[in-house]
């Protein structure tokens, strides 16, 4: 078939491999160049990059919501459009331009989690499961109906980095499987069990050490690699990227915050351990290597 492929970060690379190895790919479509780096230089997206070595026909229009874009994307005329975290939001005129509508990857069970942001937002919940749905675009959020679905467990010790490269080369999986059945049913959405993935604020990422340590490690794993879960030490700002809950129970002395030998830190409610960090302007590494002339105080913040 031909392929319409919308996506921009490395999420989105697996599966646009997989449509490339099987169908024709008449043009890519991403997010824009945007300075990036320390000499803030314009940087190409994943998607894009890896459409260049493919020989890939690339645009990255700041917007779909122009008549010349849009005509410039029906003149593609496109058996079908592959979208996955591509950043934009598609109009109506643009949706209904292939002649087989619109497919989004989106990594979680629908209607849970529809939005920007649900690999953070399942972890963080601590969902014991989650998976990928190969979804009919239509105007709402995340509304459309369902043509396939497969379901992924959440490992205990798992971060969003480990669960979204588990989840995108699933999605390229599903996608594959979804093209070569076209046209295919597709069920509807239930009313019930709707959540939301909001973006990630900022505000968010900052450690409440009284809450109860299996969220404050859902919140770790949940943030992890990025933006990263952070809490001060001696006035430096520190994130913590991978942890586990070491003990349920508090001692009838014990203060969250308290350091309790080690990187074990004490909760609201039970404590946990930290395995991973990374320091301001310094790279991610264990806390045993961490620890080496890193002396930490009694009590975090």
């Amino acid at each position: 078939m031909k392929i319409v492929f919308m996506g921009s970060p490395e999420f989105s690379v697996p599966v646009l491999e997989a449509v490339a190895a099987e169908h024709e790919i008449v043009c890519v479509y991403c997010q824009p160049p945007r300075p990036a780096g320390r000499g803030k230089k314009d940087r190409a997206t994943p998607v894009h990059a890896r459409a260049e070595e493919l020989g890939l026909l690339v645009r990255h229009p700041v917007s779909l919501k122009d008549g010349a874009t849009q005509a410039e994307f029906a003149a593609l005329g496109a058996d079908v459009a592959v979208v996955v975290a591509y950043g934009l939001i598609l109009p109506q005129a643009v949706l209904d331009a292939p002649r087989l509508g619109c497919l989004n990857i989106h990594a979680s069970l629908l209607p849970r989690w529809r939005g920007a942001a649900p690999i953070h937002r399942a972890i963080m919940a601590g969902d014991a499961q989650t998976g990928v749905c190969i979804m009919q675009m239509e105007a709402g959020l995340d509304t459309g109906p369902v043509l396939l679905r497969a379901t992924l467990e959440i490992g205990q010790d798992e971060t969003t980095g480990m669960l979204h490269d588990r989840l995108s080369a699933l999605g390229a999986e599903l996608i594959t499987e979804a093209l070569n059945g076209l046209p295919m049913p597709a069920q509807e959405q239930p009313e019930l069990g709707v959540t939301y993935a909001a973006k990630i604020d900022k505000s968010e990422a900052r450690i409440d050490w009284t809450q109860p340590a299996a969220h404050v490690d859902r919140l770790i794993r949940g943030l992890s690699p990025f933006p990263g879960a952070w809490c001060e030490i001696d006035g430096e700002r520190v994130k913590l990227l991978r942890s586990r809950v070491v003990y349920d129970t508090n001692t009838p002395d014990q203060v969250p915050g308290a350091v309790l030998g080690g990187f074990t830190v004490a909760c609201g409610d039970g404590a946990i351990e930290v395995l991973e960090l990374q320091r301001a302007g310094k790279r991610r590494v264990s806390v045993k290597d961490a620890l080496k002339g890193f002396e930490l105080p009694s009590t975090i913040g």
